[in-house]
Order: structure tokens, then sequence, then C-alpha cells
């Protein structure tokens, strides 16, 4: 007895049902991409099945795109034809950046102090550096700024920093520190009438005035930030040729006491350091000779203006 096959055929066709019923067997691939779709077998007679595709080539190695022929620019344009970028989203296109303000008024600095020590010497401030930038300095750099051509700000920028520089050298210990007497500002319309101590904080100066006239005038300096010396208008309340400060147990000769325990007096550290130091309040003077002849003529009730 002859066992018969279950399956009959010709061989080229058995295998190609084979391999029929076992694609799609296999899983997703591990990696999670997707699976590759089966090949398409070929025919029977035809051509065999087309070749798997070959990967793309390198970015490097790719071609241009071919032009387009619907009249429409290339994706890639050619040399020359480029085209700049947009600019950023919210950004204008034409905005001039504002200049940076390096000293304006009301600024305190060893750089304002500087700028006056310069603008001195091409005789634009007419007085010793304070190192405070007040309404003098800034006419002072406006001068300067519409002599040269600048823009008038009165303010300080990179531009007209650099040009007074160059016009300039750099000043001297004694050019920013000077010993002589700060020369005196305008004085405060509330010192034109009657017996007055005009005091300038912006031109650190003392007065003594009256009827408008400058009888004396001295260098003083104020306290310091933590104890500032009060601004306003005030009297002399009362006088002490000799006195020791109850809080601080200093000398401070010839005290005139004006608003409360602030006091316009001599001081031996400002005649010794100069602006390095500061006051606890009160107006110090350093020319001791000049400060005992006006004490010498001021009188309890005289008026006292400190004033910027």
């Amino acid at each position: 007895m002859h066992r018969t096959s279950v399956l009959r055929g010709p061989l080229p066709v058995l295998l190609t049902l084979a391999l029929t019923l076992t694609a799609g067997c296999t899983g997703r691939p591990a990696d999670g991409g997707s699976e590759e779709p089966p090949a398409v077998p070929a025919a029977p007679g035809g051509p065999s099945a087309a070749p798997l595709a070959t990967a793309a080539p390198a970015a490097d190695d790719a071609k241009p795109p071919a032009p387009s022929t619907d009249g429409a620019r290339p994706s890639t344009p050619a040399a020359g034809d480029a085209e700049p970028p947009d600019p950023s989203p919210g950004t204008p296109e034409a905005r001039t950046p504002e200049p940076e303000v390096l000293m304006a008024e009301g600024s305190e600095s060893e750089q304002v102090r500087e700028l006056q020590a310069r603008l001195r010497q091409i005789g634009h401030f007419h007085r010793s550096p304070t190192a405070f930038y007040g309404s003098m300095t800034a006419g002072a750099v406006s001068g300067f700024q519409r002599k040269r051509g600048l823009t008038e700000t009165g303010s300080v920028d990179e531009t007209t920093w650099r040009r007074l520089l160059g016009l300039t050298r750099t000043p001297t210990a004694d050019e920013l520190r000077p010993a002589t007497t700060n020369e005196l500002d305008a004085p405060d319309p509330r010192c034109l009438e009657g017996r007055v101590l005009c005091i300038s904080k912006e031109s650190r100066t003392l007065a003594w005035m009256i009827d408008g006239r400058v009888v004396a005038a001295m260098d003083v300096r104020f306290g310091s930030e933590n104890t500032p010396t009060r601004e306003g208008t005030f009297s002399v309340d009362r006088k002490a040729e000799a006195w020791v400060s109850t809080l601080y147990d200093t000398p401070m000769p010839y005290s005139m006491f004006f608003s409360g325990g602030q006091a316009v007096h001599y001081s031996s550290d400002f005649a010794a350091r100069g602006y390095d130091g500061a006051s606890h309040g009160c107006v110090n003077v350093r020319d001791k000779k000049k400060l005992a002849s006006v004490f010498g003529q001021v009188k309890v009730g005289d008026k006292v203006v400190v004033h910027w």
C-alpha cells in the first residue's frame, strides 16, 4: 500500500503557498517601529518581485530638489538669490537703541568727581569737584555737548564721556580734591534778604550774607547718607564757642546750632581728611580762622538756609 502525499502539485506552487501562510506572524519590532510589509510574490511565469528600496542617502550627499515645473520658486534658492531672514517676531526693524546713561542728576560717585574735574580743565565747570551731580553739573554738561555738536541732554552717555576723555587729561589728586575754597554758586533766593548763613550742598560752600552781599565764604561738608544734614530754612537758636558733642564726645568749636543738635562748627577731621569723611549731620567747616570771624558776627536769631 502506497502512502499518498497530502499536498500535491508542483514544488514552486507549494513554496509560494507556505510563504503566504506565514507572512504577518512576526510581532512588531522590539523598538516599536512599524513592521516591514511582506514581499509581494511574483505572478507565476512573470518577472521576479521588485527588490526592497535602499536607504536614503545621507543629508550631505542628498541631491537638491528638482526645480518646480509650475513656475514656483525653487525651495533652495541659487547663490546670490537668497533673501535676508525675517526679523524676530515682535522686534521693530528700524528701532535705534537709546544710549546708556552713565551719569545724570542725582548721581554721586568718584566718576562724577572726575567728570567735574575734567569739565573744569576746559572751562565748563567753575567750582571744586564735589562728586555730586546737581543742576550746575548738568548745565556744564549741556554746555559741553552744545559746543561739541552732541545731543544736548545734560546727562553723560558713552559718546559724551569718550569725547570729554579725548579733550582732557587724567585729573591730579589736587584737581580732584583742591585745598582752595570752592567757588560759590548763585545764592538761593531765600538768602538775598537780611542776615543769612547761606549753605549750598551742591557747591559745598557756606556764604555769610548780609542783604544779598557775600561777607565771607568757606568750604563745608555735610552728614553721611545715614546721618544727613537737614535742608530748609532755620535760624540760629544758640551759640557755643567751645562745645563738646554729648553724643560723640568730640570737640565742636564755634558751634552755631540751627536744627536740634545740628550746627555749623569747625571740624579738625574735615581739615585733616577733607571730603573723605563726613559729619553726623552738622555742617563742618575746615577753615578755623574764617569761621571764628563769622562766629563773632552772627547773632542768635539770624537765618540759616540749607539748600541744594
